[in-house]
């Protein structure tokens, strides 16, 4: 059933039938961000700002130990940190050596620019420019490898779209679209839910809607530039942005933000299997704790009497008080 599941996914997504979800075609997808709380690796927070002239940018390295602001550049045009999945803020690549910001218009403007900074020296690595509609994806954990979505008919219908690889060290779009191999001439479509990564950041696992089937998640493999697509057994999506992606190991878990499972997806197979309710067994521990007081209740209330009298004359004879009694 779970595999027949899938190949209907597989489908629908090379039909065309994915609709824009309600909660975001009224405003849009947001592909910049800018102020706010920026992008952070840990100990320091990027947060680029629309300067006073209204016009630039200033890019600040802010600490998130005190808030203080350290080292500040003015960049020319209006440019925020990516946003991806979710609205979530993007950019860092895993290692921490690149920091790409798209410009306010990516996705809707052509050409669409981005600026590649490295963040140790607030300094740009490489100015881009591409001819056609693109907003920010991912990057390889080494930043070797930037992935880009490419909106193949425009802001007209932004529900249409393809992941191209862009090779950071050459400065060169690489051929062709990063897409299931099984699956020739596959257009995604339908817009981002939530994702997580691998540990390392190489696979990116995310969660796309599909109004008119079934979901699917779409996992990158940003270091050789290989994708999954892989169907979710969801025909009512009114609530599918309570879902949250989980990686354990080689098992991709889907459930709900409540902690209700789902679906499992193993990233070695692909394959989807039903999620069960686990856990500790919390009322073991609870029998186990409270044995030895149980144990203790019932000695005291079998104690024959006159190995009462005695205990107690013991305990007076050594100057002690008598041990209180439990209090049910």
């Amino acid at each position: 059933m779970w595999g027949m599941l899938i190949k209907l996914t597989c489908i629908l997504v090379l039909a065309g039938v994915l609709a824009v979800p309600n909660a975001l075609a009224s405003g849009g997808p947001l592909f910049a961000l800018v102020g706010g709380a920026g992008v952070s690796d840990g100990p320091t927070r990027f947060v680029p700002v629309i300067n006073n002239s209204g016009n630039d940018t200033t890019l600040e390295r802010i600490s998130t130990k005190d808030g203080t602001v350290g080292v500040t550049v003015d960049l020319v045009g209006q440019w925020g940190v990516p946003s991806t999945a979710a609205g979530g803020a993007e950019g860092l690549s895993p290692n921490g050596s690149r920091l790409v910001l798209s410009d306010v218009g990516n996705g809707q403007t052509s050409p669409s620019k981005f600026l590649v900074m490295n963040p140790r020296t607030m300094r740009t690595v490489r100015a881009i420019t591409l001819k056609g509609y693109f907003s920010y994806d991912a990057m390889s954990p080494s930043a070797s490898r930037l992935y880009l979505i490419q909106y193949i008919r425009g802001p007209a219908d932004m529900s249409h779209y393809v992941v191209r690889g862009y090779d950071l060290r050459t400065g060169r779009m690489l051929p062709g679209r990063i897409a299931d191999r099984t699956q020739k001439s596959w257009v995604m479509e339908g817009y981002p839910v939530t994702r997580t990564r691998s540990l390392g950041g190489r696979w990116v696992y995310t969660l796309y809607t599909n109004p008119a089937g079934y979901p699917f998640i779409h996992a990158l493999d940003t270091v050789r530039g290989v994708a999954h697509c892989v169907g979710l057994p969801m025909t009512n999506q009114n609530g599918i942005y309570d879902i949250v992606l989980g990686l354990h190991g080689r098992m991709l878990s889907v459930h709900w933000r409540s902690g209700r499972p789902f679906v499992n997806v193993d990233t070695t197979t692909w394959r989807v299997s039903p999620a069960h309710r686990g856990g500790f067994p919390w009322w073991t521990l609870a029998f186990v704790a409270l044995a030895p007081l149980a144990l203790l209740v019932r000695r005291h209330h079998h104690r024959p009497a006159n190995l009462n009298r005695k205990r107690a004359d013991i305990l007076i004879l050594r100057d002690e008080a008598p041990e209180p009694e439990l209090v049910a």
